[in-house]
């Protein structure tokens, strides 16, 4: 099973041409949205008259993803924006552990809408969420190593352990436990008070 992708990039643009970027970028939202595993797109300015826009999009896994980045569509697109002088300042792709901590679901940017991202949770509470599911999913697994593979040399018993809780707290108990906690990681009252 991958795990969902998300794709940010920052472009830059000289002044003068903003209408004709808010179109391309458009487009090429209007373009992915058609792929399969497209989970969503927008973008951002960080203030009028700025020269960097930033454009996020997401797909359900890498290979969906892939399809999108080598279709034809893509390099069509990408080749319209050649006579307005747009340069990609940077990429960056996000799964596994970076991803525990993304912007809820609920706050993904429109396309065209010019909200700020929030910022993403203090380590701090990053490292108390990830403790709060791997200290009990740890003692429980190393109290079944000791009871079912007390005979196992130590090096294997961990390689076991470790087998068995990577992908439980990658897919299943940090995506749960970040939902749980998200507004408590983004600074927000508690469910129950609003």
């Amino acid at each position: 099973m991958s795990a969902p992708v998300t794709v940010a990039i920052t472009r830059q643009l000289p002044p003068g041409h903003e209408p004709e970027m808010m179109s391309w970028l458009n487009a090429g939202i209007g373009l992915a949205e058609k792929f399969p595993g497209f989970l969503g797109a927008g973008w951002v300015r960080s203030e009028a008259g700025s020269e960097e826009w930033h454009m996020l999009y997401r797909f359900a896994d890498q290979a969906s993803l892939e399809q999108w980045e080598h279709s034809p569509q893509r390099q069509w697109w990408r080749s319209a924006a050649a006579g307005l002088g747009v340069v990609e300042a940077r990429v960056e792709k996000r799964t596994g552990i970076e991803g525990w901590f993304d912007v809820p679901q609920s706050t993904v940017l429109e396309s065209g809408a010019a909200t700020p991202v929030p910022a993403a949770p203090p380590r701090w509470k990053q490292a108390t969420t990830i403790f709060v599911v791997f200290f009990p999913l740890s003692v429980l697994t190393n109290w079944l190593g000791r009871l079912y593979l007390a005979d196992v040399p130590l090096p294997l018993r961990v390689l076991v352990t470790v087998l068995v809780m990577t992908p439980l707290m990658t897919y299943v108990l940090l995506p749960w436990i970040t939902r749980q906690l998200q507004w408590w990681l983004q600074g927000q009252p508690p469910p129950w008070r609003r």
